[in-house]
């Protein structure tokens, strides 16, 4: 009954402020939770489950986004995983590669594909160099129009399964953003997330956790 009423609450307060659009998209929330609630009261772990396939993640789902906050709202960098819409084809389909017919760069051009790496609950590349090697994947990618890329997000092993999987789409994203914003193609860059459940880094210190922190990327050539 405390959950119902905690429900019921947020919808009339939200009809009392909002316009209709925005209750319903408070109702929907509230029915989120609500939902999360009584999957609590069953015993389901919502947290944690196993993964049917890569395909789950090519798109970010709807709840999962992290909110921003006033700092991030004012960097000029974080509108490109806001703004820039997914590939119109669907892989799998349509001519499009499939997520498990990417593969790792040669060693040719290893180092344009290298990983980049994240702060701790952060998804926006603060280090230069890093930023700097995305504008020189992006070169490589616009000279070479028949070459698709994923770019699979990652995070360190803390927190829950569901919060890591929307932190490794939000990396994914932010940095598809970055490359498109410098030109490349929207249709061939894919973004997947593997949250905590690839570590590269097997230990529980401060430097496994960085280390875990990344971006990775794959490519397929037509």
């Amino acid at each position: 009954m405390r959950v119902l009423g905690s429900v019921f609450a947020i919808i009339l307060l939200s009809g009392c402020a909002n316009n209709s659009s925005e209750t319903w998209e408070d109702v929907k929330t509230a029915g989120r939770y609500f939902q999360r609630e009584v999957d609590g009261l069953l015993g389901k772990d919502s947290e944690s489950r196993l993964l049917a396939s890569d395909d789950e993640f090519v798109g970010p789902y709807e709840g999962e986004y992290i909110p921003l906050n006033d700092t991030d709202l004012k960097n000029p960098y974080l509108a490109t995983d806001m703004a820039v819409p997914q590939p119109k084809g669907i892989p799998g389909q349509k001519g499009v590669p499939s997520i498990d017919q990417f593969y790792s760069p040669p060693e040719s051009i290893r180092n344009l594909f290298s990983r980049v790496h994240f702060d701790t609950d952060d998804y926006i590349l603060r280090d230069q160099a890093d930023v700097q090697a995305i504008v020189q994947m992006a070169t490589y990618l616009k000279k070479n129009p028949n070459v698709y890329l994923v770019i699979a997000g990652h995070t360190d092993e803390r927190a829950s399964a569901s919060y890591n999987m929307a932190l490794g789409m939000r990396r994914s994203n932010y940095v598809r953003g970055l490359l498109v914003k410098n030109g490349v193609d929207l249709n061939r860059v894919y973004t997947v997330s593997r949250g905590k459940e690839e570590p590269l880094a097997k230990g529980h210190a401060t430097q496994d956790w960085k280390e875990n922190r990344r971006a990775e990327f794959k490519i397929y050539e037509k």
